[in-house]
């Protein structure tokens, strides 16, 4: 059975860039407490979120810009000095449902767009049966932050050499396990481990806030691919979001992509695509 279609509305993309936003929030407030030197920090200007975790982060940018509050000349220079005082280009993740208005005047200001992604959505709890598994997925326990680290870095690793034409290297794993001591560390954030006989074969997050659960970051170690992992990390992340309040799961994914046809699988459907827009530090 297909879940509940979602209304791709105005209050829809409020929920669900609330929830980025806060999730990152977490995610730059955990990378502050880890790593101080970082200088990582986060302001809200116009309802939307402003996002410094150092210059070259994905991290680094604004969510929900334009769909809270208007936003004008003055709200942007608020928004350039915060990131140019941190020596990083400014970076807006734009909903289409922010209007063509605030568009043309990032245009008008220099900024022109970079990227794509495709915002999915389902409802919950799940309407079809999980599928019967020997696999166990289950949230990290408090001493297993350096193992799911450990497998996340495997798993992404040869996930980029497969999906992406590239090759597995240490500087790539070197960056995902950097990146795990605060993922495993931010509120409203949990992180899961597939394991088949004590075995680890993947991992898996999630971010909780609002009633939208956000995944994250399933990977699957080279030896345990097409056995199950993935879609056991999907069902066990939705059912453990259901159990915790949520009526929403969401992703992104780069449109057309492999990601975003594995969600359409399972019930996700595109809710909009957003632009980043992207304006270069001064040479």
């Amino acid at each position: 059975m297909s879940p509940d279609p979602v209304f791709a509305d105005l209050d829809l993309a409020r929920r669900l860039e609330r929830a980025e936003g806060e999730a990152n929030a977490r995610f730059v407030e955990a990378r502050a407490r880890v790593a101080p030197a970082s200088g990582a920090s986060w302001i809200e200007v116009a309802g939307a979120k402003a996002l410094f975790d150092g210059p070259a982060s994905p991290v680094t940018q604004t969510f929900g810009l334009g769909l809270f509050e208007p936003v004008g000349v003055a709200e942007l220079e608020a928004l350039e000095r915060f990131f140019g005082e941190r020596g990083a280009p400014v970076s807006h993740e734009l909903c289409p449902l922010a209007g063509p208005g605030l568009a043309a005047l990032l245009a008008a200001r220099g900024y022109r767009p970079v990227e794509h992604s495709s915002v999915l959505v389902r409802t919950l709890p799940l309407d079809e049966a999980t599928s019967a598994s020997a696999i166990l997925v289950r949230p990290i326990r408090a001493d297993e932050h350096e193992r799911w680290a450990e497998v996340a870095a495997r798993g992404w690793s040869f996930a980029q050499a497969s999906a992406e034409g590239w090759s597995a290297t240490p500087e790539l794993a070197e960056f995902v396990r950097d990146l795990a001591p605060v993922l495993t560390q931010r509120a409203e954030g949990v992180s899961f481990l597939a394991l088949r006989n004590g075995e680890a074969l993947g991992a898996g997050a999630l971010c909780l806030h609002g009633g939208v659960a956000l995944l994250a970051g399933a990977c699957t170690v080279p030896e345990a691919r097409r056995q199950g992992a993935q879609r056991a990390l999907l069902d066990a992340r939705l059912n453990y979001a259901a159990a915790h309040g949520c009526d929403l799961a969401a992703l992104c994914a780069q449109p057309g992509s492999a990601s975003q046809r594995n969600a359409e699988r399972h019930g996700f459907r595109v809710a909009y695509t957003r632009t980043k827009w992207q304006r270069a530090l001064p040479s």
